[in-house]
């Protein structure tokens, strides 16, 4: 008798753990880690050409965001146009550092980025660090919008190996990139939790539209920004 209601008293465990706790925490975890499956991998060029790969994603408000990147210590890219054209093109010649030097538009879910930000390195817009964001449909529990991002460095200034116009070329490794990005943020205390989504990249090589080459681990890089 004693042998036959332990078998009930398990079962009926067994039956609570795996029909009723389980569900509700992995349900608990959906609503607070947005699903990233949907999601294209990849970015566009403006003609359709296959741009750089999706590699970080920030969860909170655009404002939470902006200044989460500030203190960081990564600025806000200017908008494309002659004036930041010019000057760009100014202080490459001249070897002056640029803030807020722009970067080229690259396009997901049919526009071009929301939000870009960069972080110069030496006193040379030929190389810096950068980061494209794209506000998703996708919010947390909290209502706050997830944004996903492309990272990654540009190494030298020449001519798109597709298009012959002058653009950055960016080194391969994307995923030093990324770490260097989120390195930044949890150094400045700028998120409150930080999770990878593994074989987020199924395909972990190729080529961007200026035709440099690119590889990943296959990891997407996510972090919930603290709030205000």
């Amino acid at each position: 008798m004693r042998w036959a209601c332990l078998a009930i008293v398990l079962a009926l465990a067994y039956l609570l753990v795996a029909y009723l706790l389980v569900p509700l925490a992995w349900e608990g975890y959906s609503r607070w880690h947005p699903s990233f499956d949907d999601n294209p991998r990849l970015t566009q060029t403006s003609d359709g050409h296959p741009g750089d790969p999706l590699n970080v994603a920030l969860i909170g408000s655009e404002a939470q965001v902006r200044a989460a990147m500030q203190e960081a210590k990564w600025f806000p890219a200017a908008a494309l146009g002659l004036r930041s054209d010019l000057k760009i093109a100014a202080d490459t010649v001249l070897s002056r550092s640029d803030d807020e030097a722009p970067v080229s538009s690259l396009f997901l879910f049919g526009r071009r980025e929301d939000l870009a930000f960069e972080r110069p390195v030496g006193d040379n817009p030929r190389q810096r660090h950068h980061v494209r964001f794209w506000r998703t449909a996708v919010s947390d529990s909290d209502g706050r919008p997830t944004w996903i991002g492309s990272a990654s460095y540009d190494a030298r200034v020449g001519l798109s190996h597709t298009t012959g116009q002058i653009t950055h070329h960016i080194a391969p490794d994307v995923d030093a990139e990324r770490d260097h990005l989120f390195d930044d943020l949890e150094n400045a205390g700028a998120v409150t939790e930080f999770y990878t989504v593994d074989d987020f990249h199924t395909v972990r090589e190729g080529r961007n539209g200026g035709g440099d080459r690119w590889h990943t681990d296959g990891r997407l890089f996510v972090g919930r920004v603290a709030n205000d």
